[in-house]
């Protein structure tokens, strides 16, 4: 999504700042697919299953497999995935991969569908074992692209453990819409601000009318609009991936090359600075991010019909990301959840969905909220906005923490220091709410 902040900062100068045409109220009552069980409102429990002949087509895909191209001379990553590395990884897939026993694995949760303006959304529901005297608070925990609820699991078990600082966690993962085991929408100009209102629906759904958000790639946007949008509603939010995307900021990011020191601790200026060789760089990371922003369902053909591609597609995220410690377990189970629901299409939408001149006209990117959010910035991250940066959209940011290590996927390649931030967070939010104490 990075390439596209000229474009962003560009787009928000020609169209302004349009206030939406549809309140809050109206959001609530769209209808974004129909379904058998639009007007049920009952949350209904399944377990996940591996389709066997589903599963016996994979492998004959994967065992059909054409040589991949060679590569050029001295180069490695630079032009995409390095095709040497397929090999491994397909044999993985084919011939070492527990399909059944990874099918009991993503099944350690329950796992629940209820149906939101239309859609079946699917979600994990986790409560904490409390003691007396420890406050249990709902926290809404959404994963992004091209990620699931699998990348939470050695998490969950974590945040979830008991108390911490006076405070236990009962947390809500749901898939979002399009991915997973939730429904994609059916008709268009279902966005991130449109999945905001169905996660905030959802929490009401499950009995909360106020609740903390935490995400990292569009969960991190998601749970940002949902903040802006509905201030009385999100306690506070906290993110592994804060951006802002208001022109003030990107304006602000761009004049700070005459004096980094204005803007960012020292530490930090080479997260930053210099403003073009980052741009370069977070363009040489983003070439998926324009397919995807124009034409998805193009994107989608080649990836729905091959294994391979989708493998290949999937490993170059992650490479991305900065991110190197997960298990091959963890990572084919994530494509398998892609893979046998058919859902990299309607997952790739969100992107021209979001990125378009509908949402610049809307400008809820550039309109500032006062909900309390904390952030953490992994070393490896795809982009660094100093706190000074964020504070032009977010105004009350309680606490920025800058790792020295860790990539994008935090929660799956860190959950136990993922966990311990998150937890962290949200003492500090209770006890700033309660006055306490100060900022934590």
């Amino acid at each position: 999504m990075y390439s596209l902040l000229g474009i962003f900062l560009i787009g928000s100068i020609l169209v302004g700042e349009i206030s939406s045409q549809l309140t809050l109220e109206d959001r609530d009552k769209v209808k974004w697919a129909s379904s058998p069980f639009e007007n049920d409102t009952s949350i209904r429990t399944f377990t996940i299953k591996f389709d066997q002949e589903v599963v016996a087509d994979l492998r004959r895909r994967l065992s059909q497999k054409r040589r991949p191209f060679v590569r050029l001379e001295g180069i490695n990553w630079e032009y995409g995935l390095n095709p040497d590395i397929l090999d491994y990884w397909i044999d993985y897939w084919n011939n070492k991969y527990n399909f059944t026993q990874q099918e009991a694995v993503l099944n350690t949760y329950t796992h629940y569908l209820t149906n939101i303006q239309g859609l079946d959304i699917h979600f994990l529901h986790i409560k904490p074992q409390v003691t007396d005297g420890c406050k249990v608070v709902p926290m809404l925990l959404l994963h992004g692209f091209p990620g699931s609820v699998r990348e939470f699991y050695r998490a969950l078990p974590l945040l979830t453990a008991g108390c911490h600082n006076g405070i236990a966690l009962e947390i809500v993962a749901p898939s979002l819409p399009g991915f997973g085991y939730s429904d994609p929408a059916t008709i268009p100009e279902f966005g991130g601000t449109e999945i905001g209102t169905v996660m905030v629906n959802l929490m009401k759904r499950l009995g909360f009318n106020q609740f903390y958000v935490q995400g990292g790639d569009w969960g991190s946007i998601i749970c940002s609009m949902m903040a802006t949008l509905y201030p009385n509603v999100i306690l506070g939010y906290h993110t592994n991936f804060p951006l802002s995307l208001s022109e003030l900021s990107l304006a602000a990011w761009w004049a700070g090359s005459v004096n980094p020191t204005n803007l960012v601790d020292a530490s930090l200026q080479s997260r930053m600075f210099p403003f073009v060789a980052q741009m370069k760089r977070l363009l040489s990371l983003t070439g998926y991010l324009h397919m995807q922003s124009t034409k998805p369902d193009t994107l989608g053909i080649a990836l729905t019909d091959s294994p391979i591609s989708l493998l290949t597609y999937y490993l170059m995220l992650l490479a991305r990301g900065g991110t190197s410690q997960f298990s091959n377990e963890e990572l084919l189970d994530n494509l398998m959840i892609y893979w046998i629901k058919n859902k990299f299409t309607t997952a790739a939408r969100l992107y021209a969905e979001s990125f378009n001149v509908r949402n610049l006209r809307e400008a809820l990117y550039a309109k500032t909220t006062a909900v309390p959010v904390r952030t953490v910035h992994a070393q490896n991250e795809v982009i660094y906005q100093s706190e000074a940066i964020l504070r032009l959209k977010y105004t009350n940011i309680q606490n920025a923490t800058a790792l020295t290590q860790y990539g994008h996927f935090l929660a799956m390649e860190a959950p136990q220091a993922f966990s311990q931030l998150v937890l962290d967070a949200m003492a500090g939010f209770e006890s700033v709410a309660s006055g306490t104490c100060n900022k934590a």
